[in-house]
C-alpha cells in the first residue's frame, strides 16, 4: 500500500472469483487462464476472506463471477451462506443447463436465495460465446434478472433490434457493455467517438446519464424496456489528494477475492493490505446523475 485507503459509503464492492471454471471461452474473459490449474482453489479459504470483509463493511456488495458460479449450486450456496443479510448480493452466470444440472435445479437455487439475491445478471451476447439455455427460464427465476451483453470489437450492428425484441416479453432489463480493456480516463465519456452509443441513440430513446470517477452508464428506454451503455475502467484505484486533509489516498472501488481466499485491492493482482483497510476512511459514494433522471420502467 503506497497511501492510506479510501472508499465510498459501504464500502467497495467484493467481487469473489469461485473456485471452479465454466466450460465457455469467451474472448473477451481476462479470468479464464486462471482456472487453467485449480491447485489450492478453496471454499472454505474464499469464506474465511468473506468474512473478513464483512467485519470490515458490514454494508458492502458481493459480487460472485468466476468461472461460472452457477456451475455448483452446492459451494455457492455454502459461500451465500456466509453472507450477511446486511449485503448485497449479485451472481454473473451464463445460467447453465446440463445432464447434471436442470433448470428445476437452477429455479429452486432462487427460490430458496429470494431474500438474500439483488440480481442475477445473465450472459447473452450476440455473437453465440456461450451455451445458452432456454430464454423461457428467465421469467421463472425467483429473483430478478438483467441480461449482459459485451459488444465486441465489430459486432453485428444490424443485430440490435432483433437483439433486444428477443427479451422484450421477459422481465428483464439489458446491459450492453463496453471491452473494458480499452477503457481509459480519455474515452470513458467520449459521446462523439462512441460507436456503440451512436448505434443505440438510433433506434432507443436516451433517458440520461450517470458516472463516477471510475465508470458510467447510458440510459434507454426500448417500448418500455430499460436499456444501459455501461462502461468501466480496466482498474479499480483512483489516487486522488483530499484538498481538505491534504492527504493523498488510494481510493478503491472494487475488492477481489480470489479463487484461494486472497484479497487483492484491484484487478492487476495488487494484494489489500488487509489491516490497513480496517481503518479506511469513507466518503459519499460519487456515482451521480450527470443528465436525466432515473426512469420507471415496465
Amino acid at each position: 500500500m503506497k497511501h492510506p485507503y479510501k472508499t465510498r459509503e459501504g464500502g467497495a464492492t467484493v467481487t469473489v472469483f469461485v473456485p471452479y471454471d465454466c466450460g465457455n471461452h469467451c474472448p473477451f474473459c481476462i479470468n479464464k487462464g486462471e482456472y487453467e490449474n485449480l491447485e489450492g482453489f478453496s471454499v472454505e479459504k474464499i469464506c474465511q476472506s468473506i468474512k473478513v470483509m464483512d467485519e470490515i463493511t458490514p454494508e458492502c456488495d458481493f459480487v460472485f463471477t468466476g468461472g461460472e458460479p452457477l456451475a455448483d449450486l452446492a459451494s455457492l450456496q455454502q459461500m451465500i451462506d456466509c453472507i450477511p443479510n446486511t449485503h448485497k448480493i449479485y451472481i454473473n452466470t451464463t445460467l447453465p443447463v446440463s445432464e447434471n444440472q436442470s433448470e428445476e435445479d437452477i429455479i429452486a437455487f432462487t427460490e430458496h436465495n429470494r431474500d438474500k439475491i439483488t440480481c442475477i445478471n445473465v450472459s447473452r451476447h450476440m455473437q453465440k460465446y456461450v451455451v445458452e439455455s432456454n430464454d423461457d427460464l428467465l421469467p421463472r427465476l425467483a429473483v430478478p434478472v438483467r441480461i449482459n451483453c459485451v459488444l465486441y470489437k465489430n459486432y453485428p450492428r444490424e443485430g440490435l433490434v432483433p437483439y433486444v425484441e428477443r427479451f422484450l416479453d421477459k422481465p428483464v432489463s439489458i446491459q450492453f457493455r463496453f471491452d473494458y480493456t480499452a477503457t481509459t480516463p480519455e474515452n470513458l465519456y467520449d459521446e462523439e467517438n462512441d460507436k456503440i452509443l451512436h448505434d443505440l441513440n438510433s433506434f432507443a430513446e436516451f433517458t440520461g446519464l450517470d458516472g463516477c470517477r471510475m465508470r458510467c452508464g447510458f440510459h434507454f428506454d426500448y417500448k418500455g424496456m430499460e436499456l444501459t451503455y455501461h462502461k468501466t475502467l480496466p482498474y479499480s484505484t483512483i489516487v486522488e489528494t483530499d484538498p481538505e486533509d491534504g492527504v493523498t489516498y488510494d481510493i478503491l472501488y472494487d475488492i477481489l477475492i480470489k479463487q484461494n481466499g486472497d484479497i487483492h485491492g484491484d484487478w492487476d493482482g495488487t494484494k489489500l493490505d488487509v489491516e490497513a483497510y480496517r481503518h479506511v476512511v469513507f466518503e459519499p459514494y460519487d456515482l451521480h446523475w450527470i443528465q436525466g433522471a432515473p426512469v420507471a420502467h415496465r
